[in-house]
């Protein structure tokens, strides 16, 4: 073998072992994201977590199942978190979502009011980790409840939310509709948020564009709508710098409805009143927000005209 020769076999060789090196490596560091576990069950388990005063139990409940139909679990008073308290509480089921009311009868414990959601999941400390691993932090660490354990967890952007898990599996049929859970978050945090919630829900991106910033009371405006979807349901994510006008972004969940004007209808005659008429927005369709008894502001919208 030559000079030329042997270097040309030594090159090779080299170049092989650092390509086959590089592989190795590229697919360790894929390999937790790949392995992510996937603890998401339906959207039918996933609620939408409502805070009001103790006196406005009832007229909210009402006012809300008037609206959109359902039924209400029996009140209950009992201690939903791990450190000494009192809250009144129902379960609400509608076919257009679910609620997880809470009038809490005692002073409410550091870390709960502020989360938006609560998803079911197939095994708590296991979501809680994979949440850790996406890049969350963990408000509340699990703890137990009456009938299973929970986590608060809180993504980039502040996105705050509840992890829950029961000792004996809820059934529940599919919804009518699934609703969105709607997130505002800034730009600085946008990109970091949704990386964060795609790798720990297996979301996939619906869509990502540029809409007319009426949408949220912008007009004129021209913002960034981002919308997920995975087990746990839709996600629909407003990427704005903060200055909004009220009630936009108070909001945490749009139902879809099949009739915009018979649900307005109900709502009113229910106690809700509307505090942004419908408009159509950059989808097609007609949105427009409610406020019910107690002060639950929600988005409705129909299906897209076109």
């Amino acid at each position: 073998m030559t000079a030329a020769s042997l270097r040309h076999h030594v090159g090779n060789r080299i170049g092989n072992r650092l390509a086959s090196a590089m592989l190795s490596l590229a697919f360790a560091l894929s390999a937790p994201a790949l392995a992510a576990p996937d603890v998401a069950v339906a959207p039918q388990y996933d609620t939408t977590h409502v805070y009001v005063a103790n006196a406005d139990l009832d007229a909210f409940v009402n006012s809300f199942v008037g609206t959109f139909g359902g039924k209400a679990s029996p009140r209950a008073v009992f201690t939903v978190t791990p450190t000494p308290s009192k809250t009144a509480s129902q379960y609400v089921q509608t076919p257009v979502g679910m609620l997880s009311v809470f009038a809490f009868q005692t002073p409410t414990p550091y870390g709960f009011g502020t989360e938006r959601t609560g998803y079911l999941v197939t095994d708590i400390q296991t979501a809680r980790d994979a949440a850790v691993e996406a890049g969350a932090d963990v408000v509340v660490e699990p703890f137990d409840d009456p009938i299973g354990k929970d986590v608060l967890i809180q993504w980039a952007g502040g996105v705050n939310m509840q992890l829950y898990w029961h000792t004996k599996a809820p059934s529940y049929a599919p919804l009518h509709s699934v609703p969105d859970n709607r997130v505002y978050v800034s730009r600085v945090a946008a990109d970091k948020f949704i990386g964060q919630f795609k790798t720990f829900a297996h979301a996939h991106i619906v869509s990502d564009r540029q809409i007319d910033g009426a949408e949220i009371g912008r007009a004129g405006d021209t913002i960034r709508r981002v919308q997920l979807a995975s087990k746990f349901g839709k996600m629909m994510v407003f990427v704005t710098d903060g200055k909004l006008t009220f009630p936009y972004g108070h909001e945490t969940t749009g139902y879809h409805v099949d009739n915009m004007a018979e649900t307005l209808k109900k709502a009113a005659a229910s106690g809700a009143s509307v505090l942004v008429a419908p408009r159509k927005t950059s989808a097609g369709n007609m949105t427009a927000m409610l406020q019910f008894p107690g002060g639950y502001i929600s988005e409705i919208h129909d299906a897209a005209s076109r």
